[in-house]
């Protein structure tokens, strides 16, 4: 990253953190609708976390309306303090090792064709709670046989080990989002490391070829374009198939303010230049989020689903 300028990470309270004016392109519905509700309520009924609700997607109420969501597993407790998120952190409870059971039993309910799995980060553990993951990729293919499945992991410091209990079980697509550029890092996650992603995208590759990698970066923290484009470069040395970019957006005034908005022809920019470099597929624009597309991804790409279900590629 050279002839990249620094900056010092910033404190919240040194600067406005009053949010910005949404442009014209952003426009997010209120989450509304029978499908939706009925979603919450088997949500709340089998005590499951979302991160659509955690982290406030925007994207929540096309996804809930359409009956997809994406499950939060290891409670809703970080161990994290990443200046973007407003999922609760803390010392979170102890495991729940029937959480896998009823997240398998919500996707089977929903009739789902793909599910998401993502998690808080359990840094008190060794394994970053990797089993629980494993767990839940067997059940949903137990319980809803078809179903291709999206794990979106913790970075696990870095451990190869607790990286490998998830590989095991075969993710159709295992992803960890890269989120922001190495100048950035300290200020947006400081708890986070880019080394620790770069081990996690690159030995799930080496662990497995044929499940599918994916990562993501958001913008408008302050980053440049060269910048992105420098993770970019990265992310496919790692051997990243999937990549998304997305707009970050200001959860509270407690956290990180919006730098600028960045406009639709920067992401198409963007776009292009991931799709030049490699990139299987690039889902860029300003409400993008990890999931977006995720089940069209599996069906155009992913040599393990074919393998599991005999389905034809896209």
């Amino acid at each position: 990253m050279a002839n990249t300028p620094t900056r010092d990470r910033v404190r919240l309270d040194e600067v406005d953190t009053t949010p910005k004016r949404r442009p014209d392109w952003i426009r997010v519905k209120a989450p509304s609708g029978e499908t939706y509700e009925n979603l919450k309520t088997l949500m709340r009924s089998k005590e499951l976390h979302t991160v659509c609700e955690e982290a406030m997607c925007p994207n929540m109420g096309e996804c809930w309306g359409s009956g997809t969501a994406t499950f939060l597993m290891l409670g809703n407790v970080c161990t994290r303090t990443c200046g973007f998120c407003d999922i609760k952190h803390g010392l979170p409870n102890l495991m729940d090792w029937l959480e896998p059971q009823r997240v398998a039993q919500a996707v089977a309910n929903m009739k789902l064709r793909h599910a998401v799995i993502t998690s808080v980060n359990r840094d008190e553990r060794r394994d970053g709670g990797a089993p629980i993951f494993a767990m839940v990729i067997r059940k949903i293919r137990e319980m809803q046989p078809g179903c291709s499945i999206e794990v979106l992991i913790p970075d696990f410091k870095g451990s190869i080990e607790a990286l490998n209990i998830v590989m095991a079980a075969r993710p159709e697509i295992l992803n960890h989002n890269v989120e922001t550029v190495p100048r950035l890092f300290k200020q947006v996650q400081p708890q986070d490391n880019y080394e620790w992603a770069r081990a996690t995208l690159s030995n799930a590759k080496k662990l497995d070829p044929d499940v599918l990698t994916k990562s993501g970066i958001m913008l408008g923290l302050g980053e440049t374009l060269d910048e992105v484009k420098r993770v970019m470069d990265d992310q496919r040395e790692w051997g990243v198939d999937i990549l998304t970019l997305g707009q970050y957006l200001q959860p509270s005034k407690k956290h990180l303010p919006i730098d600028r908005y960045v406009t639709p022809d920067e992401f198409a920019e963007l776009k292009e230049y991931g799709l030049g470099i490699g990139f299987q597929w690039v889902e860029s624009g300003p409400l993008v989020r990890s999931s977006y597309h995720a089940a069209e991804q599996v069906r155009a790409l992913s040599v393990v689903h074919r393998k599991l279900y005999g389905e034809a590629l896209a």
